[in-house]
């Protein structure tokens, strides 16, 4: 891979160049201004990042979280390319380069759970569990639909996957002038791709980061290909995808930590405990001294906010120590990209920057915790039931309605009301895509249209229509 390619400026409608001849901005800064300004960005500020149906001011939502991950991953793209540049690694980059990476990096960090449905990943799961447990029941013409549908078809749905969505809509489902989406840059596409492999060729055990999940529909696959093939990435990962994965991890894992403290899930006193008893062991000898300097930080912040007697010395620290722990996180993340960037650049690094890294027990340390003490908790699962009967209600209401939309198969009042209720934007990118289509992939088609509207809802909308629907409002 070679950075002229990978920094790739093509669009899918491409501009007019009376448009952009007095624009100083680059193409990526015109990105960022695409994203910013559009709905779909603005819907995550009602999209649980990790407490689902919480009202709360301080937990996070997926828009903080995204602005947090654009952050960091804007940060990483300086370290680690200004020193690359520095010290002549790479001859294809140069200082006007590093302007257009930190774009690129910065924007992907703003879209890259665009596609993410209500509710956090609970979310993604339960869409999954439930056309596992609903594909093989549901029928049309007497026919059960995992039997019609060819086999990559049925795996999407059994796979659904935020990242995936994220690719369709920004290429087809968020209509303002057409079809294509924001028509964002290929470039900037190509780095949220995380998986640049279908449904069928999901391996978690290849020892391969890129092929734990999907990356594209079927639906999307001329699209995927098109991009890939533009930017020269085929099927490895984009470079600048670790830069983002990197900030994107140390966000969530050390925001979780945050959130849970200040909601009580966590004490300062457990906190220590845990640093020292239960993960300082597991480090390597080369982690061990900065593990001990990263619970010296801790202790050392608690004892500074007690001798100045601020109110809540334990919040204070944590959250002190946690702006140390990301700075931390950042440079080993930044380090492991310049130590493999030639294993990077040719498609051969397989798993995440931290691993390896001397912040690999620190970083697994943060999302240990969080599981063990906040996505198992009473609360957690009480809301995550709530949230499960939502989407069982919607999408038992829903798919049957859209399974036999577009069909010679007779609906009913209320059947035409349902599909009333979704999108126009939606429905247009159904209509388009499935011009010209056999009835199998149509039917395919109109699954994916039950996910596009799932994903297109907040938290609060979801909440609402289920009330509405249900009767129980």
């Amino acid at each position: 891979m070679n950075w002229t390619n990978l920094l790739c400026e093509k669009r899918r409608r491409g501009y007019s160049t009376t448009s952009v001849i007095n624009d100083p901005r680059s193409e990526f800064q015109r990105d960022y201004h695409r994203i910013i300004g559009s709905a779909s960005f603005r819907r995550l500020q009602d999209k649980t990042q990790v407490f689902p149906l919480d009202r709360g001011d301080f937990v996070r939502t997926r828009l903080t979280h995204s602005l947090e991950v654009a952050s960091f991953a804007k940060s990483l793209g300086q370290m680690v390319f200004r020193r690359i540049v520095a010290d002549n690694m790479d001859d294809n980059l140069d200082e006007h380069d590093i302007d257009k990476i930190i774009s690129i990096l910065e924007c992907a960090g703003l879209i890259h759970d665009i596609g993410n449905p209500p509710f956090g990943h609970f979310g993604e799961d339960y869409v999954r569990d439930w056309f596992l447990r609903n594909l093989p029941k549901l029928e049309l013409g007497g026919k059960k639909l995992n039997e019609i549908l060819e086999p990559q078809m049925c795996e999407d749905m059994y796979n659904f996957e935020g990242n995936a969505q994220a690719l369709r809509l920004l290429t087809k489902l968020h209509f303002l002038v057409d079809e294509n989406g924001m028509n964002l840059t290929y470039g900037l596409l190509n780095t949220i791709i995380k998986y640049p492999i279908p449904s069928t060729g999901i391996n978690k055990k290849s020892g391969n980061i890129k092929d734990k999940k999907m990356g594209y529909y079927f639906a999307d696959r001329e699209i995927f290909e098109d991009i890939v093939l533009s930017t020269g990435a085929g099927n490895c990962r984009h470079p600048l995808t670790f830069l983002l994965e990197a900030a994107d991890d140390i966000a969530y894992k050390t925001a979780d930590i945050e959130d849970a403290v200040k909601k009580g899930f966590i004490t300062y006193s457990r906190l220590v405990y845990e640093l020292r008893h239960t993960y300082m062991p597991k480090c390597t000898e080369n982690e061990k001294t900065v593990f001990e300097n990263v619970l010296g930080k801790l202790e050392h912040y608690y004892e500074e906010a007690v001798e100045k007697n601020i109110y809540s010395s334990e919040h204070n620290a944590i959250q002190r120590w946690i702006i140390y722990v990301q700075g931390l996180l950042l440079r080993c993340a930044a380090s492991s990209f310049i130590l493999y960037y030639n294993d990077i650049m040719a498609g051969t690094f397989s798993h995440d920057l931290l691993m390896g890294s001397d912040a690999e027990t620190i970083a697994f340390a943060l999302g240990d915790m969080a599981s063990r003490f906040v996505f198992s908790s009473k609360e957690i699962c009480s809301l995550e039931i709530a949230a499960g009967e939502i989407y069982e209600y919607l999408l038992n209401a829903i798919t049957p309605d859209i399974v036999i939309y577009d069909t010679e198969y007779s609906s009913s009042f209320v059947d035409k009301r349902i599909m009333g209720l979704i999108s126009e934007n939606y429905i247009r990118a159904y209509r388009i895509s499935s011009e010209g289509k056999s009835e199998k992939e149509k039917l395919y088609l109109r699954l994916i249209l039950v996910t596009d509207y799932l994903c297109g809802m907040t938290d609060g909308y979801a909440k609402k229509l289920y009330t509405e629907l249900s009767g129980i409002g």
